[in-house]
């Protein structure tokens, strides 16, 4: 069995969240690197007010939320939503050592938008120009910021703390690892995909999927039929914060793309979507939350330490 304290937990999520970024691990490197060095520009004053947490994980939206200094972590608590319901049980547990979020809270929840950038380039490894895509999602995250300005975002923050609780949460690490998944599904399925249909019949093997079925949340078509032609196929919204601008499917539709693979969409993002004829299959929102955690926790299980599954957590354990 290894120790492992809430500081190396953290960071084999975020070697985790960078191996499975949909950009490539030498981007990340890039990337970090730039922010490192505005960093080293700053004046103080500016340094003082900079996260800098970001100097070490690039997904803002995945952080500790509240340390206790524990030596050793030994059995978890996750799920994908956690409040104080979910907080309050692991105290009464007596053995929980630490509580992991998927949903982000506090600070790492008002800095959701952060991370929304990391969809305009994964858009653009399919086609639409960067430029385009950029432009087309930039009033989208000031939207997405401006709404989340009057949350209360620490409140499961304030709970955990006065319970004596170490916490975290792990949004966009999480959802690069079910992304991972889910396209190397595709691929390794791609001469039994011809329609969109198929699609959803290769999504239904994956025993998250399959759970969810029986709640009446399992894959299914938004957009399209299952006889249309799937197409270029692409896993563009399952990572990246949030549901990105609706105005993208214009530009998706131009850059040839067919059949588009999401966690959830909303209305007006289904109709966008279909006036520019694209196929969306919906995978399931808690289901591929649920992919994303299991993926993580089996890590973590690896080290020997022991999960325990809350809050629409569909716990898998793979080898």
């Amino acid at each position: 069995m290894t120790n492992m304290n809430l500081q190396e937990i953290q960071k084999l999520a975020v070697d985790l969240g960078i191996k499975n970024d949909l950009r490539g691990v030498q981007r990340m490197k890039k990337i970090m690197a730039r922010t490192k060095e505005k960093y080293e520009h700053l004046s103080k004053a500016q340094k003082e007010e900079f996260d800098e947490i970001k100097l070490t994980n690039p997904y803002t939206d995945s952080r500790i939320l509240n340390d206790t200094k524990r030596k050793s972590i030994k059995k978890v608590m996750a799920g994908i939503d956690i409040g104080g319901a979910e907080l309050l049980l692991a105290k009464q547990m007596g053995d929980i050592d630490l509580v992991i979020a998927h949903h982000p809270e506090g600070r790492a929840l008002a800095d959701l938008h952060d991370v929304m950038d990391l969809q305009a380039e994964i858009i653009s490894l399919h086609g639409v120009p960067i430029n385009v895509a950029e432009s087309v999602l930039r009033p989208r995250i000031s939207e997405i910021s401006r709404g989340l300005s009057p949350v209360n975002h620490n409140r499961s923050v304030d709970m955990a703390k006065a319970l004596g609780l170490d916490f975290m949460c792990c949004h966009t690490i999480q959802d690069n690892m079910a992304a991972t998944f889910i396209i190397n599904l595709l691929e390794k399925n791609k001469a039994k995909i011809e329609t969109v249909g198929d699609i959803v019949s290769i999504l239904k093997t994956v025993p998250e999927y399959k759970e969810a079925m029986k709640h009446g949340a399992g894959p299914k078509l938004f957009v399209g039929s299952e006889d249309h032609s799937a197409g270029k196929i692409v896993v563009t919204e399952f990572t990246g914060g949030t549901n990105g601008s609706k105005e993208i499917y214009e530009k998706m539709a131009h850059a040839g793309i067919g059949t588009i693979i999401s966690m959830h969409m909303g209305e007006e993002h289904r109709k966008e979507a279909m006036k520019y004829h694209l196929n969306v299959v919906i995978a399931g929102h808690m289901s591929s939350d649920s992919l994303g955690m299991n993926l993580f926790l089996d890590e973590l299980e690896k080290k020997g330490i022991k999960t325990v599954p809350i809050s629409g957590l569909i716990r898998v354990k793979r080898k």
